[in-house]
């Protein structure tokens, strides 16, 4: 049996050292148009920005060490130009001697990866100017920073890439400029979870330009321009673009692959193409959403990993392990804080007409009175049915990677908010509490399912009738410190001596500092004759910062009308 593969990095390089380790005998050729085959992408950034200094390190393999170790044939500097599925033979073009050759296979394997979005704007190919996928893209903008060190760079986009590129940018001692189409910075998070990362990069000196679009590049004697929309251009040395990507199909839409309504080409669960011989893995493959059940493409290096594994099973063994899909999970370092999404958005579950709820809650990374605690904030969302869970978004500085990793097996599981509140953890001061921050979402989420909380988003607090009451249930300190324009000031503890100077009748909105007095008071205002009372999603802590990023987002909105 002969297998070919096109492609390296984490799909392809997986696929061939699986199936190597699956069949000693057969006949492997990995083909790859570039000089590496397997290599670090995620740690691209961190090279750039001297966290990683042995360059060697980003290289999981070589050519030379795939081949010794996996008896694997590889080709590298070898662009497969064209598939013709019938004879089962691929046209190889030798891109140092410039000749085209055929080679045949029994079957094939795609893993092509994607491609970064370039729009076309005036001046984009200007020196300066730079997209990072690879290692040719990093060590040329490494050469260029150091070039300019106390200078100034844009990264236009703010999603994982151009997040890492800022923070290690910064760390060379640059000016960091964001640039963002979008009115938030990590499209997939919901705007509570971007606008905590969004104060992070502020208070870090980062300068934000939401809601800007880019419209071309320029140049003077003072360096590059970053010509915006409506707007005065941006000063530059660096230029960043990290738009996002594409997968790259190009090959296998020639070839008369199925492709899918992301252009993404279409596999079945055992990742086989149109093709029954030929299969696909990466990012240039589309699957149907777990959860959505809408046909997508992932850009995650973990299940490209996994794709190949499953790829190299059904290769060698037959069609017999079913690939489920990505719900997505990323996690992200944004200077101290760190961010961790899985599952969907609520603003994406609402988009596909998803029928959901939402929870936000702050816990402490572990137990308070044990030193170095650090507030932990989820925000949950989940069905109004049967409380299985649809996406998490944990932010904090420490602690949120095991409680992402968590929730995704759970959400993978079909798992529902009972499963959070009864989860057991490992349990001791240095790590968690009692009641773990994931315990302590699925206890609120719990309460929200059965009808016992009663909540609103934090962009009510400032949508209000005139006759509602904004009802501020914490501290006279904590108040007179910062409250919500118009709220009234009954602790929680007084509350039950107050209720006779309190109309019945009134609907009443009910907040504290971070939504756990908040709902204590609705559990006391309910029980005692009062009909209609909300609490505010987690509470001042989150008002406070969603509300100064919207202001912010106001404020620029009326800068360009």
């Amino acid at each position: 049996m002969k297998y070919l593969i096109i492609g390296g990095v984490a799909g392809g390089a997986s696929t061939a050292a699986r199936l190597r380790r699956l069949d000693e005998h057969a006949k492997i050729l990995l083909v790859e148009k570039g000089p590496h085959i397997s290599f670090a992408n995620c740690g691209l950034p961190y090279y750039i920005g001297g966290v990683i200094e042995d360059r060697s390190k980003l290289f999981v393999q070589t050519p030379l060490t795939f081949q010794q170790r996996f008896h694997i044939e590889v080709r590298t500097m070898s662009e497969v130009v064209a598939i013709q599925p019938e004879a089962k033979t691929v046209s190889i073009l030798d891109l140092t001697t410039k000749k085209t050759y055929t080679e045949v296979y029994d079957k094939l394997v795609l893993s092509p990866g994607a491609f970064p979005i370039l729009p076309a704007f005036d001046g984009i190919n200007q020196k300066g100017i730079f997209t990072l996928r690879n290692i040719k893209d990093t060590d040329a903008i490494k050469s260029y920073a150091q070039k300019c060190p106390a200078g100034k760079a844009v990264l236009i986009g703010a999603g994982f890439i151009g997040l890492e590129m800022a923070e290690n940018l910064h760390r060379l001692g640059m000016k960091i400029t964001i640039v963002e189409m979008g009115d938030q910075i990590l499209a997939p998070a919901d705007f509570p979870i971007a606008a905590m990362a969004q104060q992070e990069l502020r208070k870090k000196g980062i300068e934000l330009r939401l809601q800007t679009a880019v419209t071309g590049f320029g140049k003077d004697a003072a360096g590059l321009k970053v010509l915006l929309k409506n707007q005065e251009p941006i000063d530059a040395d660096l230029v960043i673009l990290s738009i996002g990507v594409k997968p790259d199909t190009k090959l296998a839409a020639e070839a008369g692959l199925k492709l899918g309504p992301f252009k993404g080409i279409l596999v079945n669960e055992y990742l086989q193409t149109s093709e029954p011989d030929i299969y696909a893995v990466g990012d240039a493959i589309e699957f149907a959403n777990p959860i959505s059940g809408i046909s997508m493409p992932t850009f995650l290096a973990g299940p490209a990993n996994k794709q190949g594994r499953i790829c190299a099973s059904n290769l060698a063994l037959g069609n017999h392990q079913k690939y489920l899909g990505s719900i997505n999970t990323a996690i992200v370092q944004i200077f101290d804080l760190t961010v961790g999404v899985t599952g969907m958005a609520a603003k994406h579950l609402q988009s596909a007409k998803i029928d959901h709820l939402v929870s936000t809650t702050h816990s402490g990374s572990h137990a308070a009175y044990y030193p170095e605690a650090d507030p932990l904030t989820i925000q949950i969302a989940f069905a109004p049915k049967d409380g299985r869970l649809l996406g998490a978004q944990v932010i904090g500085h420490q602690g949120v990677d095991k409680r992402i990793d968590v929730l995704s097996s759970l959400i993978q599981q079909g798992a529902t908010i009972e499963d959070l509140a009864s989860f057991e953890h490992a349990y001791a001061p240095p790590f968690s509490s009692a009641k773990d921050p994931i315990n302590m979402a699925g206890f609120v989420a719990e309460n929200i399912l059965l009808k016992r909380l009663f909540v609103v988003p934090w962009s009510k607090a400032t949508q209000l009738a005139d006759t509602d009451i904004l009802l501020d249930v914490r501290d006279v300190h904590e108040f007179k410190e910062g409250n919500i324009p118009g709220a009234i000031n009954i602790p929680v503890d007084t509350l039950r001596h107050k209720l006779l100077e309190l109309d019945p009748s009134k609907t009443f909105f009910v907040y504290c500092q971070i939504g756990l007095r908040g709902y204590l008071a609705q559990r006391i205002l309910l029980q005692n004759g009062f009909k209609k009372v909300f609490n505010i999603s987690g509470g001042y802590k989150l008002w406070t910062v969603c509300h100064q990023e919207s202001r912010l987002l106001q404020k620029a909105e009326m800068a360009l009308s």
